[in-house]
């Protein structure tokens, strides 16, 4: 398999990191989406990262379908065996996966020409990061966000989300506010498969 994409991208990252987990051999290609659109076009037309070529060369669009196929690949989950702990796991990745959406919103629209700037659609924006995250806290203070030894989906959305904001966008994401996430987050950087995907913006 091939996984194509920065690791800037936390949709990449995830997809990464999660492959890892399950115990799944691919390479993975370092290509931007921005500087290399016609190496990346060559790839997927689709030009969308993460991008996933299977040992069939069938190419698979967006994070969430990737690992679907990881998944399918490695014959298992890494999500909760018992319905209970499956169901409140969806739940928490999906807020992961929101703020990360969110924040990566935020960091488009700081690229646009303040003139083009929109200012409710701006504060809309702020206002669900800060709700992911405030969700992601309570969640990391309860315990139900961990760092190991066995990582679930939830634990790595939070992570790299978290991770993401702290890349990109740090002054919406201060430490001080959410210090249970960011403790969680820290736990699980510093774990062997977060060290080996780390967030990166090098030229390939």
């Amino acid at each position: 398999m091939l996984l194509v994409g920065m690791l800037d991208s936390p949709y990449v990252r995830r997809a990464a990191v999660t492959g890892t987990l399950l115990g799944l051999t691919f390479e993975h290609r370092s290509v931007s989406v921005f500087r290399h659109m016609d190496a990346f076009r060559a790839i997927n037309p689709l030009i969308k990262a993460p991008t996933l070529v299977t040992d069939d060369g069938v190419v698979i669009t967006d994070s969430n379908l990737i690992i679907q196929h990881m998944e399918d690949v490695a014959g298992r989950s890494l999500r909760p065996a018992d319905k209970t702990g499956r169901t409140r796991d969806l739940s928490l990745t999906g807020i992961g996966i929101v703020a990360a959406d969110k924040a990566v919103s935020i960091e488009y629209e700081r690229k646009r020409p303040e003139a083009q700037r929109y200012g409710p659609w701006q504060e809309r924006i702020k206002t669900q990061l800060d709700t992911a995250l405030d969700l992601l806290e309570e969640a990391a203070t309860s315990g139900a966000l961990g760092s190991g030894p066995e990582l679930r989906p939830a634990d790595i959305a939070a992570t790299i989300a978290w991770g993401f904001c702290r890349f990109v966008i740090p002054e919406f994401a201060p430490q001080e506010r959410w210090p249970a996430l960011a403790a969680q987050a820290k736990a699980c950087e510093a774990l062997d498969v977060f060290r080996h995907w780390p967030i990166d913006r090098e030229e390939p």
